[in-house]
């Protein structure tokens, strides 16, 4: 966790972020890069010339702000950590640049989430980067320190496939010293005998070889209803997913329950795009 990138807004979100953000980084020793991300205004005018002027002068402008509110939270947070950057265009396809251009190892998004209507056609912009994101990210909606991170829970479907997704959650559950609470979600439209679904776990632990863990099925209406339940239950700091990342009418019609988690539930939830085959 060297390069970790901090989507700014300057809102509150982005201040809880860059909270826990500063102490992976400090625990890390790693660096934190801000992007504030401009998405430019469409001009509409019949006289070409004085649009352009004014959308020249308006990101002018918009920059300006930008950087006086960046020296701000350096001057509060200390530069020492900090790398800056202001840039203009879609705010998700930037950002998704950004991670590639610059090799960000973990995102840590700040987001209020997202319900009812707006969740169905919008989304909010954290569950557009875990969608997006070919790194590991972090959503937060509330000031989080890595003491208060300590059980992780880890919902999983015992697929086959996953081993690049257990590395990287090992590696998580080691920098954070933590348990990590492996839970199969029983449903009605997917219902196991509990018999059959604890053999399954058990092969998993060993195969996947995870140590300080524990196994659990939950029985629940639906997959994310299950997960933030459970999570609950046992007092969970944080919440481990592997995310399938999909788009289009797929995601419409199917979903993410790694994408429904982050928008519902308080305590950080950290995902990671399984890579397709």
């Amino acid at each position: 966790m060297q390069k970790i990138l901090v989507p700014c807004d300057f809102s509150d979100q982005t201040y809880q972020a860059l909270t826990l953000a500063l102490d992976i980084a400090h625990h890390s020793g790693g660096r934190i890069y801000l992007l504030h991300v401009v998405d430019p205004p469409v001009m509409h005018d019949t006289l070409i010339a004085t649009s352009l002027t004014f959308e020249s002068t308006l990101l002018s402008d918009l920059g300006e702000q930008s950087e006086e509110r960046f020296a701000q939270l350096t001057a509060r947070y200390g530069d020492d950590k900090l790398i800056t950057q202001t840039d203009f265009g879609p705010p998700v396809g930037v950002m998704m640049n950004y991670i590639t251009d610059h090799d960000i190892d973990l995102v840590v998004a700040g987001t209020k989430g997202a319900s009812g209507l707006k969740e169905f056609f919008i989304g909010s912009n954290a569950e557009k980067i875990v969608r997006n994101a070919s790194c590991p990210v972090i959503a937060v909606k509330k000031n989080e320190t890595l003491a208060s991170l300590r059980d992780i829970v880890f919902p999983n479907a015992l697929e086959d496939g996953q081993e690049d997704l257990l590395l990287h959650v090992k590696a998580l559950q080691h920098f954070l010293d933590a348990t990590l609470h492996v839970v199969w979600i029983n449903t009605p439209e997917r219902f196991i005998s509990d018999d059959v679904t604890q053999v399954q776990l058990q092969d998993f632990a060993r195969y996947h070889m995870l140590k300080n863990f524990s196994l659990h099925v939950y029985n629940d209406k639906d997959e994310a209803s299950g997960v933030i339940n459970f999570t609950h239950s046992i007092h969970g700091g944080m919440i481990a997913m592997g995310t399938h990342g999909r788009h289009g009418i797929q995601h419409m019609l199917s979903g993410s329950v790694a994408e429904d988690v982050v928008n519902h539930v308080d305590c950080p939830v950290w995902t990671y795009t399984i890579k397709r085959k």
